[in-house]
């Protein structure tokens, strides 16, 4: 800030008085103008390493929730525990079906959480996508295709990842585009020699957040498809 003086031709006396005057203010502007930052900045830096400790803390804990959550949902496929699959169903939005990688809201099967628990102890058939290579529609009953389908392999003693995908084939994957705001986990399995690792297979789990838990809202299959 600049002050400008308009005044008469000062004598020696008050041009002295004047400069003191003038130097006890910038002293003080400058005093009080380099204090206030260094204060601010103290307060800053501890505070920005508590944020990102506590995010960090914050992180871990949620890959352990959901690493855990993963776990117990392939347990209860291995053990064919329709029950104890269907309590970690979302209880608002159900769970969709994906046969493959690509995900079709369309045209992949979805349950409310009440439907799944009504019909997967029926012998209820339901058409849950195509076949890959001969488009043929593939019928089963929600026990057959769990454990047929989705469970095709024993994914227990799977790689695990969170938020990544470890397998990846000619199908177009979009899960990121159609759950750009959940978390998911993929368990892979890697493909044999004899095959030339092209039967890979890998289950992925989409979660979304309620209530302080982490519900299942999609369930995707992914493999090699011609």
């Amino acid at each position: 800030m600049a002050l400008v003086l308009v005044v008469s031709p000062p004598s020696n006396t008050q041009m002295k008085k004047i400069f003191i005057v003038l130097l006890a203010l910038t002293v003080f502007a400058c005093k009080k103008a380099s204090n206030q930052p260094v204060d601010d900045q103290k307060d800053s830096v501890p505070q920005t390493k508590v944020d990102l400790k506590d995010s960090t803390a914050i992180l871990i804990n949620k890959v352990e929730i959901l690493k855990k959550t993963n776990d117990e949902i392939l347990q209860a496929l291995k053990n064919k525990d329709y029950k104890r699959f269907a309590e970690h169903v979302h209880p608002e939005k159900g769970v969709r079906f994906s046969m493959y990688a690509f995900v079709d809201p369309r045209g992949d099967k979805h349950f409310s959480k009440t439907d799944f628990e009504k019909y997967y102890p029926t012998k209820t058939i339901f058409t849950w996508g195509t076949l890959d290579g001969s488009g043929d529609p593939y019928k089963a009953t929600i026990q057959e295709f769990l454990s047929k389908w989705v469970f095709s392999k024993d994914f227990t003693g799977s790689l695990f990842s969170y938020n990544e995908i470890q397998g990846s084939g000619n199908s177009l994957n979009n899960i990121k585009e159609q759950y750009p705001k959940s978390d998911f986990t993929e368990n892979f399995i890697n493909g044999t020699e004899k095959y030339g690792e092209m039967d890979w297979k890998a289950l992925r789990f989409v979660f979304e957040e309620f209530r302080g838990k982490y519900y299942l809202i999609a369930v995707i299959n992914d493999q090699w498809t011609v």
